[in-house]
C-alpha cells in the first residue's frame, strides 16, 4: 500500500508569492495616488477658473450699472463719477472708481448710489465701498478680497471717438463714462484673461 504524501508550499515559494503581492500593492498604491493628485489638480484649476468667472460678473455688474453721478471726496472737492487710473498710491485710492445704481431688492441700505472701487493689492483684487457716495472727512472704505493670485490688473476706456484711453477722464476734460472697459487680469500662474464691458 502506497502512501501520499502533502507537500506544502517551500519557504522560497513563499517569499516569493510574498514579494509578488508587494509589487502589487505597490502599484496599485501608486495608481491610486496618481489618481487622487490628478483629481486634486483638476478641483484646484476648476475652482480657479470658478471664482475668476465669478470676480468677473461681479465687475461686470457693477460697471453696466455706472451712473452719472458725481460725488464729493474727504475735502469736500468733486470728484467724477468713472476714474480709471493705472498707478494707485493712497490707501484709498483704486484703479476703477465709480459710482453704480443702488439695488431695489436688496434693503434699505443698498437702494442709493453706491461708491466702490477695485483696487489690486499685493496680489489680490479688493473690492472697495465707501458708506455713501459723498463721503465725510476720514471716511474709511470697506475692503472686500475678490480674487487671489493675480499678477496685474489693467484698464483701458474706449471714448465715444473710439480711441482706447489708460486713464478716465483725461485731463482738463468734464467726468463722463466711458463707452465701454476692457478688463485684462494676469494670473500668477501666467494666464491672461481679457474682458470687455460695454456700458452705453
Amino acid at each position: 500500500m502506497t502512501t501520499r504524501r502533502c507537500r506544502g508550499f517551500t519557504l522560497i515559494e513563499l517569499l516569493v508569492a510574498l514579494v509578488i503581492l508587494a509589487l502589487l500593492s505597490l502599484a496599485g498604491y501608486r495608481g491610486l495616488d496618481a489618481v487622487l493628485q490628478t483629481r486634486e489638480r483638476i478641483a484646484l484649476e476648476a475652482g480657479k477658473w470658478q471664482h475668476l468667472a465669478a470676480f468677473f460678473a461681479r465687475l461686470e455688474q457693477d460697471v453696466t450699472q455706472a451712473i452719472h453721478r458725481p460725488v464729493r471726496d474727504q475735502g469736500g472737492l468733486m470728484q467724477p463719477e468713472w476714474i480709471g487710473r493705472s498707478v494707485v498710491a493712497a490707501e484709498d485710492e483704486a484703479h476703477l472708481t465709480l459710482t453704480r445704481a443702488g439695488t431695489p431688492d436688496q434693503g434699505e441700505a443698498q437702494r442709493a448710489p453706491q461708491r466702490i472701487g477695485y483696487r489690486l493689492e499685493r496680489d489680490t483684487l479688493l473690492l472697495l465701498r465707501w458708506p455713501f457716495p459723498d463721503q465725510a472727512p476720514r471716511t474709511v472704505a470697506a475692503r472686500y478680497p475678490l480674487l487671489e493670485g493675480v499678477r496685474e490688473f489693467r484698464l483701458r476706456h474706449l471714448d465715444a471717438s473710439g480711441n482706447w484711453l489708460p486713464h478716465w477722464p483725461l485731463a482738463g476734460q468734464s467726468g463722463s463714462l466711458p463707452v465701454a472697459l476692457e478688463v485684462a487680469v494676469t494670473l500668477a500662474s501666467g494666464e491672461k484673461i481679457i474682458r470687455v464691458f460695454a456700458l452705453q
